[in-house]
């Protein structure tokens, strides 16, 4: 299982069926997929896609975004960057560019169908997937998610009782654009968080 997962994360680096062989328009620069494969995690942190800093660095959430999100599950860098913590898959693994008014694309349509499932089905010890975004929540909980992103959150504890594995806690992106979003709800960081916290440390502890 090892060697099967570090040869597709090996060659998901080397990927570039987005500027090669594109779903539409060719990404506009050269790919750089980010990602961290991890047999041995029990958590999984399903992103968007990364952004300019994460693109130049190629580590992910090594921005404002990861400094939140860190935030929300307590956890310090050290933690968060260590493999037997946390695998990181992003929906699209490249920074898929922005659009005339700065913002970044959504996540290459590529990625997810050739790369997602063969990726999870390589790591078994994942038992809690944290759904960052629309488009996560798309793939995780499917027919399961709400008709907005407000309303799929706010039924996270439904979504986790559901019977599944993994089980998936589902979030709005960390991003400063959802700064007003998190003012505007009030149980997110009430009531959600600290579930979320205590799942974490869980299993961090090993429990």
């Amino acid at each position: 299982m090892q060697d099967t997962l570090a040869s597709l994360a090996k060659a998901v680096r080397a990927c570039r069926i987005c500027r090669d062989q594109p779903r539409g328009k060719p990404l506009p620069h050269e790919p750089r997929p980010v990602l961290v494969a991890s047999d041995a995690a029990r958590i999984l942190i399903a992103g968007q896609a990364p952004g300019t800093k994460v693109h130049a660095t190629g580590i992910p959430f090594n921005d404002a975004s990861g400094d939140r999100l860190r935030d929300w599950l307590d956890v310090s860098r050290e933690e968060f960057y260590d493999p037997s913590n946390f695998a990181i898959l992003p929906m699209g693994f490249c920074f898929p560019g922005q659009d005339t008014r700065g913002a970044d694309l959504p996540p290459r349509k590529e990625c997810a169908p050739a790369w997602r499932a063969p990726l999870l089905a390589a790591m078994p010890r994942i038992d809690l997937v944290v759904a960052i975004g629309l488009y996560a929540h798309g793939w995780h909980i499917g027919a399961s998610r709400a008709r907005s992103l407000t309303e799929t959150v706010m039924n996270w504890r439904v979504l986790f009782d559901t019977p599944s594995a993994p089980r998936v806690l589902a979030l709005p992106h960390p991003s400063w654009r959802n700064t007003g979003w998190l003012k505007r709800n009030p149980w997110f960081e009430m009531d959600l968080l600290p579930f979320l916290r205590a799942e974490i440390r869980r299993r961090l502890d090993g429990c």
